[in-house]
């Protein structure tokens, strides 16, 4: 059994180009997968956010017409349910040591686009991890944290590593649209990580050495499917 850190987004907003404030939190189906499953097959599930607040789920995330139906919406909800436990009781990343975890898995949401991608606690978390080899998990908005992970000398510590993110595309056709503050996969090419995308809303993970990436909420079993396989070998 492998203790494994997932940090969450704490934020419940974004805010918009025209400055209006747009819901969010973290997408329900991507933590719900990624815990179960990381859970069934043994492994430990420590939560943490920026300052320990108890994690929002994105509405939109448990909406039945966008999640692929109302069974679907309601085993999500259901799962989150016997979580809450865990998600109320989130450590604050600031008080994370990195090195007492085999994984660090982010999912995604709007939410890590708020916090997660300017928290200098994450970028302290994630330069330890990948600097010890620990397998480094973001997916769909997730990787946006990796934006935090900042060395001495200004530059990304992902910067050259190959990965994939939602996409700029299924942003504005799928996502927040033209209203969208700033965009996760340019930024990301800007900090200099080379971004592998597919087609969108395809199930899509990028492994490049310890870091494994998913490039949206479709990716979400594949990419807890290759954090077990890294973990077993």
């Amino acid at each position: 059994m492998s203790n494994i850190l997932m940090i969450v987004t704490g934020a419940d907003s974004l805010t918009m180009k025209d400055g209006s404030e747009h819901p969010t939190g973290f997408w329900a189906e991507e933590l719900v997968t990624a815990h179960r499953d990381l859970v069934a097959a043994g492994h430990h599930v420590t939560i943490a956010t920026p300052g320990g607040v108890t994690p929002t789920v994105d509405a939109g995330s448990l909406d039945a017409a966008t999640v692929g139906g109302q069974d679907a919406a309601d085993a999500f909800a259901a799962y989150l349910a016997s979580i809450a436990h865990e998600l109320a009781a989130a450590v604050p990343v600031a008080d994370v040591d990195p090195a007492g975890f085999a994984a660090v898995v982010i999912p995604g949401g709007h939410g890590p686009m708020s916090d997660l991608a300017f928290d200098a606690n994450v970028g302290r978390v994630l330069v330890a991890a990948n600097g010890a080899g620990t397998i480094i998990a973001p997916f769909c908005h997730g990787p946006a944290a990796l934006l935090s992970a900042k060395l001495a000398d200004g530059s990304n510590a992902f910067a050259g590593r190959r990965l994939t993110v939602f996409t700029d595309e299924e942003e504005r056709t799928g996502g927040t649209g033209e209203n969208t503050p700033w965009w996760v996969e340019t930024a990301l090419r800007d900090a200099g990580v080379v971004v592998e995308s597919a087609a969108p809303w395809s199930d899509h993970v990028v492994v490049d050495g310890n870091l494994i990436t998913g490039q949206n909420p479709q990716s979400s079993a594949s990419v807890a499917r290759r954090v077990l396989e890294a973990l077993a070998a």
